[in-house]
């Protein structure tokens, strides 16, 4: 159970990293991010909506409590990895760029996976009644 907690809060701590680092970047229109924009395609703008949301996901995963909004965290930074390497593989930009964002976003299931029951909201599945084991 030790290695479980231990594991949960090294994925954890990278994606929040990730996260609330990555959010700086596109908030303060970093070089890179926002070439990285524009090769996509997408506005300049899009990098201050990312940026707050990457921020404010970073702080609710770390935050106690609150365990609804860290389902709503976690989805919302799933759904933005798998987009963005989405939007690599459409554009034909380098493949590391799809793999790393893929990276990002298995690292968010890990998380998740892996968090302690006081930072969930339930059970995903109910344990079966004994009537029903067959």
């Amino acid at each position: 159970m030790k290695s479980k907690f231990v594991a949960y809060w090294i994925a954890t701590t990278v994606l929040c990293s990730v996260l609330i680092g990555g959010g700086a970047a596109n908030l303060g229109r970093t070089w890179g991010t926002l070439n990285a924009m524009r090769q996509l395609g997408y506005p300049p703008y899009i990098l201050t909506i990312l940026g707050v949301w990457k921020e404010l996901g970073g702080v609710a995963l770390l935050a106690p409590r609150f365990p609804r909004l860290k389902e709503w965290a976690y989805a919302g930074v799933f759904f933005e990895m798998t987009g963005a390497a989405a939007s690599h593989i459409v554009c034909g930009t380098p493949a590391w760029n799809v793999w790393v964002t893929l990276g990002f976003a298995l690292l968010t299931l890990i998380s998740w996976a892996l968090r302690p029951p006081s930072r969930t909201i339930g059970t995903i599945f109910a344990p079966r009644a004994e009537s029903e084991r067959i």
